[in-house]
């Protein structure tokens, strides 16, 4: 055995030179001195580093070729990720189909008294009088926090509402402004005859139809939680579901529905749930 060691240390460090020489004239053109040792030691550390390069290629970039449970690891991430979206947008429509829901009876006039406390609808309001309008914004506040029907109204005071520009619906003469407390929720805006009605940002219609007290009314759906609604046009040029963008044409103003006098445009703006003075934010 001693012997056997002795033997096989003496080959691998046994020193070796390796001569290249030209063919013709047999000239030297390199020399190389090398051990067995040496040639094991670095055939070593080149298998360890392709051993290694291999086992990263196939959990990395190869994986779907050599790893079976790659393509169902992969399923299972797209199935959580599809499923987590689906939530949310379950959820971020229902919650606009509510919001919609509740203009609709705004517009169409479908707000019973049952919806104001009675100690609300008990009392009459004052114009002016500073302390019974505090106690309507209040008895506004606490109707909204708990999900009703009925949506605040009156003044916002929003810088981001206020950065954002507008285009003008058309210019005209305002004939009746915005006023809260007698539940005008919009401006009357007075023009020439057969005048185009633009939308005032993009966005989506979310209604277009006849009422019988409003006639043809359209509403678009703008980001920022804003809903712009152009009543009593004489005809409608979008329909449910048309993207628009700012300053193009949705309606022609006219002078239909029963609470018209008539042709002018009634027009509301609606942010996050409340009626705002367009006069704030556009100019007409």
């Amino acid at each position: 055995m001693a012997r056997f060691k002795k033997t096989l240390s003496n080959w691998l460090n046994t020193r070796h030179i390796f001569i290249v020489q030209n063919e013709e004239d047999f000239s030297e053109k390199a020399t190389y001195k090398f051990t067995y040792a040496k040639i094991a030691f670095f055939g070593f550390l080149a298998f360890l580093v392709v051993l290694t390069i291999s086992i990263y290629l196939v959990n990395t970039v190869l994986a779907q070729w050599f790893d079976p449970r790659y393509a169902e690891q992969e399923t299972r991430k797209d199935l959580v990720q599809m499923s987590i979206s689906l939530d949310s947008l379950t959820q971020e429509l229902e919650s606009r189909d509510q919001f919609i829901t509740s203009f609709k009876k705004i517009m169409e006039g479908d707000v019973t008294s049952n919806e104001v406390p009675e100690s609300q609808a008990a009392q009459p309001r004052v114009p002016g009088n500073a302390e019974q309008l505090a106690i309507t914004d209040s008895v506004f506040k606490t109707e909204f926090e708990r999900g009703g029907d009925f949506l605040l109204t009156g003044e916002i005071q929003n810088d981001e509402l206020r950065q954002l520009y507008f285009f003008s619906p058309f210019t005209g003469y305002i004939s009746e402004p915005f006023n809260a407390q007698t539940e005008h929720y919009g401006i009357d805006v007075v023009a020439k005859k057969d005048e185009p009605v633009k939308s005032i940002a993009d966005g989506t219609v979310i209604l277009a139809s006849w009422t019988q007290s409003e006639g043809n009314v359209i509403a678009v759906q703008h980001r920022e939680n804003l809903i712009s609604i152009y009543k009593h046009n004489s005809t409608l040029t979008k329909e449910v579901g048309d993207f628009i963008t700012a300053g193009e044409i949705v309606a022609i103003i006219g002078n239909t529905g029963e609470l018209t006098s008539g042709p002018h445009l009634h027009f509301e703006l609606w942010y996050n749930g409340s009626a705002v003075n367009p006069e704030e934010f556009i100019s007409f």
